[in-house]
Order: C-alpha cells, then structure tokens, then sequence
C-alpha cells in the first residue's frame, strides 16, 4: 500500500528542495511525496531567530498536509523548527531530522559527531541533543563555515569541507558516527563515507532526509504515532495575529 509521505520544508525559498530529491526512495518503498515551502518566514534557518520565524507557518503546513490526506510528515531542517507544536496539532507521525538521525547515530556508536553549515547553528545542535537526551553520546559539533543557501553553488567544495570536518571529528573528537548537520547536504554522505574508509575508519555517516524518510515510512507500516498523552490536543483559546 502507498504511503503519503509529506516534506515540510521550512523557508520560503524556491527550488531548495524538489521532489527529484527524493524520487528514488519513492520508487523503491511505494511512497508518494508531497512537498510544502513556507508563505511566511525566513529565507534559510542559521539561527534560533530564523526557527522562531519559522515555526507558525510550519505548524500551519502539517495541519494542511494532514487534512490532505498525508501518512506522515517530515520537517525538513536540522532544527527540528515547529516539531513539537506541530505534533500537538496532527495525529499522524511529524518527524524531525535532528531528532531521528541524532537517535540513530546513538545507536550506531558510543559517540557521534554533528558537522554542520555555521557556528551559529552549533549552539542549536548541542541544546537539541540535550533536549533529545543524547548528549552524553554527543562527541562534538562541527561547522564548516558555509551559509545555508551556498551549499549547492560549489557542492564539490561543500562535500571536501564536510569530509574534512568529519575526519577531524573522528581522529581529534573521538566520534564513532557522523550526522551531516543540514538537510541541504542531501547527497554527501557517500563521499564522506568513502573518504573515512580509505583513512581506515569504518563508520556510518548519516544524511538525515532517506533516514528519516525511512522512519516515517516505518512508523506509518506499523500503525504507531506520537502519544497525545505527550502531545495533546490544544484548547481552544483567543489568539490575536494568527
């Protein structure tokens, strides 16, 4: 049976994501993708700031892909921005990359390494690991020193950063796993790998789209959900400017 899986991408910049991106995990697992970009918020998401504008108008996009028919619902940044209010709002599963794939790289090793776009996400990264109960399992984060919307424009330059980092992660930080740390790195996990395994360390390098792509296909081929024990319904109540 299809499972609709619908990607929330959290800016309001065209062409950041397409559905090209992702059409080779449709074709193998029977998924049919759909695809939101924000009407309001920021361009990229580098900061807490960039999360909070973020966040009302990601909450608004899962609420709109549930009522559209989605099986789950996939919040397409490393911040995880709107998960938990989101979750409150659905029914269905609303995954986020940060969450899954730090989860995972705990299970993969002792310790994992984040590497990510800037210094100013690395603060972010460390508090959600706190928040997701892995910090003791987090090694370090790692920045390469790249804005967000300048990942694609020399992704040949942004996939040797990133390989570079993630060498220094194992050797200097004592990483067991990599987690690339922004789903705009879609696509690199291979050469990092490949890189660590000619430098002698065999290690998982996770790219958080087809892992937590895979996760909500899983949950959704189980039947579970999010508890609304945890992420119960709002009440009704006045709000003015939403």
């Amino acid at each position: 049976m299809t499972k609709v899986i619908h990607i929330v991408t959290p800016i309001i910049t065209r062409g950041i994501r397409s559905l090209d991106d992702v059409a080779p995990l449709a074709e193998e697992n029977n998924i049919e993708f759909r695809h939101s970009l924000l009407d309001k918020g920021p361009s990229s998401i580098e900061s807490e700031y960039d999360e909070a504008l973020a966040v009302p108008d990601t909450i608004v996009k899962c609420v709109e892909a549930e009522k559209a028919g989605a099986d789950a619902i996939i919040i397409d940044c490393m911040g995880d921005p709107g998960l938990k209010p989101s979750r409150e709002m659905v029914s269905i599963p609303v995954l986020g990359p940060g969450e899954t794939s730090m989860h995972a790289a705990a299970m993969l090793g002792h310790r994992f390494s984040v590497v990510t776009v800037l210094d100013s996400v690395v603060p972010m990264l460390r508090n959600l690991a706190k928040i997701y109960g892995v910090s003791e399992k987090l090694a370090s984060v790692r920045s390469i020193n790249m804005p967000v919307l300048e990942i694609e424009k020399d992704f040949e330059k942004t996939q040797r950063l990133l390989a570079e980092d993630s060498l220094r992660a194992v050797k200097e930080d004592g990483a067991d796993a990599i987690v690339l740390g922004c789903t705009g790195f879609l696509g690199c996990a291979e050469k990092i790998t490949a890189l660590l395994k000619s430098e002698g360390y065999d290690i998982p390098v996770i790219d958080p789209i087809p892992l937590t792509v895979m996760a909500a296909h899983a949950l959704t081929t189980v039947g579970l959900s999010h508890s609304k024990k945890t992420y119960g319904k709002p009440r009704d109540k006045e709000v003015i400017g939403y």
